[in-house]
């Protein structure tokens, strides 16, 4: 400790003592000093040498030293400046300095590659405002009054009597679509929801969907299936093995939950996957006859399917961000790993 104070305050003169008269010397000192393999770096390895209960102080020194050596060649900083104002030094024929340019947000590139994806197999896109009644987000979609999603606790309501909400899924778009009473439909829909949820790392207040609606005669299961496989070898790549399970949705019967094969263990198991090989990545279903009646469509005429996915949930998995928050820090060290052309 005492030969580390020592070669300090030998080094701290040698920098007041030094006073350069032109930019090479002030380049010279900057080397000397403060480069890559310059005198401050060397002094700051002699840390490794100091006892463990003197490693406070010396690290304090230390930092001061730095800061003086620093300090010092700011002072000087008007010399390296000095032909700045010389037009004679300019050479206006080099290109400028680069302007560095951002990039789409992780959830925007999914996004857009669900809906080209779709839009290859002749979806159109629907928007819809986020703010809904009742009747669109909720009623007109097969959820009774008592339906749990109507609670306070699970749905943000901006005003009631009549009741007015932040929508909590894009499936009030499909009803916007089909009360236009123009068929065939085939229509995604993406956009921001929201849920009174509690924010952590699997969970957010909101959140982004991407929901698909086909209505039109003779439409079955298979192609449900279909196309849903096309989306998903497009997604994540032709070796992608998918699995249907069942499950309910008040808007559609049969309902069915769609994994896919884990695309970082293959299968094996992993923590992505919970070690079940597979991941869970949307909701689809036959539209219920009941859904159709409410816009007036006949279902003894006309089928349709209808599906959901976070793109969240996509996005997950094909960057593995294991934290929903990430995406709504405007972190830009998480932004600027992401990069695309689309």
């Amino acid at each position: 400790m005492e030969s580390l104070k020592a070669r300090i305050e030998t080094l701290t003169q040698e920098i007041k003592s030094i006073v350069p008269a032109n930019a090479e010397e002030l380049e010279a000192y900057r080397i000397r000093f403060l480069g890559t393999k310059g005198l401050v770096r060397d002094v700051f390895g002699g840390m490794k040498d100091v006892p463990a209960e003197q490693k406070k102080e010396a690290g304090q020194l230390l930092n001061a030293f730095k800061q003086l050596a620093e300090a010092h060649y700011e002072s000087f900083s008007h010399l390296q400046q000095g032909n700045a104002g010389n037009a004679s030094f300019a050479d206006f024929s080099l290109p400028g300095a680069d302007i560095a340019l951002g990039t789409r947000h992780p959830l925007r590139i999914v996004e857009n590659k669900i809906v080209e994806i779709f839009e290859r197999l002749g979806f159109a896109v629907a928007e819809g405002p986020e703010i809904e009644d009742d009747w669109h987000n909720f009623t007109s979609l097969n959820m009774p009054e008592d339906h749990t999603a109507r609670d306070m606790q699970d749905t943000f309501y901006v005003a009631q009597n009549p009741d007015w909400l932040l929508r909590t899924h894009t499936s009030s778009v499909q009803a916007r679509v089909l009360e236009e009473g123009k068929l065939p439909v085939r229509v995604i829909c993406p956009g921001r929801v929201y849920r009174n949820e509690t924010i952590s790392a699997r969970a957010h207040c909101f959140f982004h969907q991407c929901e698909g609606l086909y209505i039109d005669e003779n439409v079955s299961f298979a192609d449900l299936k279909q196309t849903l496989y096309a989306f998903v070898t497009e997604m994540f790549g032709p070796d992608i093995r998918v699995r249907f399970r069942p499950s309910y949705f008040p808007f559609t019967e049969p309902s069915a939950e769609m994994d896919i094969s884990c695309t970082v263990c293959g299968g094996s198991g992993c923590s992505l996957c919970k070690h079940t090989g597979w991941v869970e990545i949307l909701g689809c279903g036959m539209v219920h006859p009941d859904l159709l009646r409410n816009f007036n469509i006949d279902p003894e005429k006309y089928s349709g399917f209808a599906f959901g996915m976070g793109v969240e949930r996509i996005t997950q998995i094909r960057y593995q961000v294991n934290d929903l928050r990430l995406y709504s820090q405007n972190d830009v060290r998480f932004l600027r790993q992401f990069t695309t052309n689309t």
